[in-house]
């Protein structure tokens, strides 16, 4: 059974090499520039433009939407597990956490989703989910509004800088 990363921006090429990891998924802004580290399969990372917002209609900025998160679902069920799954955004604390849980859930919908949120919580005492992409997987998972419960029940990270990479093992 492998895991789930989880990194800021700014650590993805050290967290790649040090768990070996061949693919990615990034949720940054919009035309936010990055380089993909050399050992990331380009064919294997996804890139889903979207901004760190829980509601649409924010000016230019981009709500995570059904698309996205629908492109996060088939990607990771597509992702064969024999080395672990990379997923950053921009501090590795909103956006990517989310993806991680809704990641996990896809590939393993017999979890619990209190156990779920319990583990990311263990794994990160600084996640705090995006209410939105987390809403988003509840419904395209038929989660029936538990999975916002957990993640609600959870509460808010503790505060940090951002610079706080972790692993989320999967419950496979």
């Amino acid at each position: 059974m492998t895991a789930i990363v989880v990194s800021p921006l700014g650590r993805i090429a050290e967290m790649a090499v040090r768990h070996k990891s061949r693919e990615m998924v990034s949720l940054l802004a919009e035309k936010q520039d990055f380089h993909r580290p050399a050992v990331i399969l380009a064919e294997r990372h996804l890139t889903l433009a979207m901004n760190d917002i829980s509601f649409a209609g924010t000016g230019n900025l981009i709500a995570p939407q059904d698309g996205h998160i629908q492109n996060l679902i088939d990607f990771a069920k597509s992702w064969d597990q024999s080395a672990p799954l990379l997923i950053h955004c921009w501090m590795g604390v909103s956006r990517s956490p989310a993806a991680a849980a809704l990641v996990s859930l896809a590939l393993y919908p017999e979890q619990n989703e209190q156990d779920l949120a319990k583990r990311l919580r263990q794994a990160s005492p600084y996640a705090t989910p995006n209410s939105r992409i987390i809403e988003i997987g509840d419904r395209l998972l038929n989660r029936d509004g538990r999975l916002v419960a957990a993640f609600k029940a959870i509460g808010r990270g503790a505060d940090t800088d951002g610079n706080v990479p972790f692993v989320l093992p999967l419950n496979g």
